[in-house]
């Protein structure tokens, strides 16, 4: 018998520290337990997954940086979501993302919260 894996979708809708951080300490956590991760990111989180965005965005006394926390995600198998309908709003295009980012609108965030098992806003 095949088992499905539970999926997390996680909203990513700023790029304070305070919201722009633990989005990706739970993702550590769920890829560990073995589940399916995708983080969305649009509106001013859409910094966060622009080309040296992560770099920046740090608290104090942290241990590692938030591109150190990213680049574990994507590597252990998390999806990464730009919103393509904000790119505009936050003068951005879609070369100012990093490498290995996703595009997709509301639609793809809907579709994939509906079937997720779990969703997480920050």
């Amino acid at each position: 018998m095949r088992v499905t894996k539970k999926k997390l979708w996680i909203f990513c809708g700023s790029d304070d520290p305070q919201k722009a951080i633990p989005p990706f300490m739970f993702a550590s956590g769920a890829l560990a337990m073995d589940m399916d991760v995708t983080l969305f990111f649009t509106m001013r989180g859409l910094h966060i997954v622009e080309k040296g965005g992560a770099e920046k965005i740090r608290l104090d006394g942290e241990p590692q940086g938030l591109s150190t926390l990213m680049r574990v995600v994507q590597e252990e198998g998390g999806r990464l979501i730009a919103c393509s309908a904000f790119l505009d709003a936050e003068g951005l295009r879609e070369e100012d993302i990093i490498d290995g980012a996703e595009f997709g609108g509301v639609a793809t965030f809907l579709n994939g919260a509906q079937e997720a098992d779990i969703v997480l806003t920050f």
